[in-house]
């Protein structure tokens, strides 16, 4: 398993405006990104006493999390995603997933998982049989994302973040949703073996520390 370097800053608008305009200098907007941006929607799993919740909480060293995501309400691709974090270190795992399928887990419809030829799908359907994994909570925002080749970097910023409370309803693209009290924005850099000092000096701010913010926990405050 490949860890990445990972660093989240809580920031604020005129922050924001500054890092945006630097880094349109020396890194690329991803390809992805529609006028330099897409919105993301999440949805989260957890067990029935919150254990995702509680170790990102309590600061647990050893965590992890699923969630299946969508980019600009695009249904046609959606990914069932595995989180890890270790000693501040992350890891990202990816599985697709049809349409049908994500429709037949909101259903509680699991036995086709075991099945599925993918080990992301069949380690879920495992977790969610043992220790009662169940999608929570959709997380919505916006992303602004840039790159920068050397060193494998990846800086975006986020904002407008928004919870739908208890909803699950994934595939509805009216599902209502709320913000998630006075979520700051939030500036995260990822990288590989080294962070090029072009985008160390871009990204450090007077007055701003590394942040453990978890959207999904900003998301879950109102149970």
């Amino acid at each position: 398993m490949d860890f990445r370097h990972e660093w989240k800053h809580e920031i604020n608008a005129s922050d924001m405006i500054a890092i945006r305009q630097r880094l349109r200098a020396v890194a690329k907007t991803d390809i992805y990104a529609i006028n330099g941006k897409y919105e993301i929607r999440s949805l989260y799993f957890d067990t029935p006493s919150d254990k995702a919740l509680r170790q990102k909480l309590d600061g647990v060293n050893h965590r992890e999390k699923f969630r299946i995501r969508c980019y600009n309400n695009d249904l046609s691709v959606i990914h069932l995603e595995k989180k890890s974090k270790c000693s501040g270190l992350g890891n990202k795992e990816m599985a697709s997933l049809s349409k049908e399928e994500t429709q037949s887990i909101l259903q509680g419809d699991y036995g086709w998982m075991m099945k599925s030829g993918r080990k992301l799908v069949e380690e879920l359907y495992c977790k969610m049989l043992n220790q009662g994994l169940r999608p929570k909570t959709i997380v919505d925002y916006t992303r602004e994302p840039f790159t920068y080749a050397p060193g494998n970097v990846r800086v975006t910023l986020d904002y407008n973040i928004r919870t739908g409370l208890g909803c699950i309803d994934f595939l509805n693209p009216d599902c209502i949703t709320i913000p998630a009290g006075e979520s700051p924005i939030i500036l995260e850099v990822k990288w590989d073996e080294f962070l090029p000092s072009v985008i160390r000096d871009i990204v450090q701010l007077e007055g701003r520390r590394t942040s453990a913010f978890s959207k999904y926990a900003a998301c879950r405050m109102y149970g």
